[in-house]
């Protein structure tokens, strides 16, 4: 018989949990695994993210599997010893894909269910109150890599970033007076002080939420038009 049909696999399949993640963190996943990858995440969310990277590689194989035992069962091949055994074993792979899927999902939620706690009791700290647009850029652009640098000649102080952004040095001392970044003291500063971000920071990061939509962004009404029918949702 041909060999075993070769079948796409996604780079990341949609989980059970996905919501849920979503909801108590505020971000969606690709977001979290972006995040994941920059090192802004504190470290909760981080074992979260690399739970679930595992939970949508278990998902992957059962759905792999599942596609091949469909495949199979199909008119596309003769229905054979050989067609039997391959069920077989597709079933019996399938049974094992589940199993690790299960047990994916158990330890996400280990690792979840005390963040969803969190979000349900947390108030408003004192960094996601202070955090605005600009914190949160330079935040974003020092994660990735920065020093401070002082000019020997005029002795002026300036924050250099890897992604090339200019950090204001004023904006540092905002940010280091909020216990958001952590300056290296040990280098020189003419030779550049590297910065990193605290837990803190980190946290002020993933607090942020995605904005809702605002009024602004509905379609102005015509002059003279009656008012318009609230929509109904499907």
């Amino acid at each position: 018989m041909p060999p075993d049909p070769a079948l796409p696999v996604a780079r990341r399949a949609v989980s059970q949990l996905d919501s849920r993640i979503e909801a108590a963190t505020g971000h969606d996943v690709d977001t979290l695994w972006a995040h994941r990858d920059r090192g802004i995440l504190d470290k909760p969310h981080t074992e979260l993210v690399d739970r679930h990277r595992e939970l949508a590689q278990a998902e992957t194989g059962v759905t792999f599997h599942r596609a091949l035992l469909h495949r199979l069962s199909s008119e596309e091949f003769p229905v054979d010893a050989a067609l039997f055994e391959r069920i077989a074993r597709t079933v019996v792979q399938l049974k094992e894909a589940t199993a690790a899927r299960d047990a994916a999902v158990q330890r996400v939620l280990t690792v979840l269910e005390p963040i969803e706690g969190a979000a349900r009791s947390a108030t408003p700290s004192r960094g996601e109150a202070q955090i605005t647009a600009a914190d949160q850029a330079a935040l974003l652009a020092i994660v990735g890599g920065a020093k401070l640098y002082e000019h020997l000649l005029t002795g002026r102080l300036s924050v250099t970033t890897a992604s090339g952004t200019r950090v204001p040095y004023a904006e540092l001392q905002r940010l280091q007076s909020a216990g958001f970044v952590t300056l290296d003291t040990s280098h020189p500063v003419h030779a550049g002080q590297p910065l990193s971000l605290t837990d803190a920071g980190r946290a002020a990061l993933t607090a942020s939420r995605r904005a809702k939509p605002s009024k602004a962004s509905l379609p102005a009404e015509r002059p003279g038009a009656w008012p318009s029918a609230p929509a109904q949702r499907r």
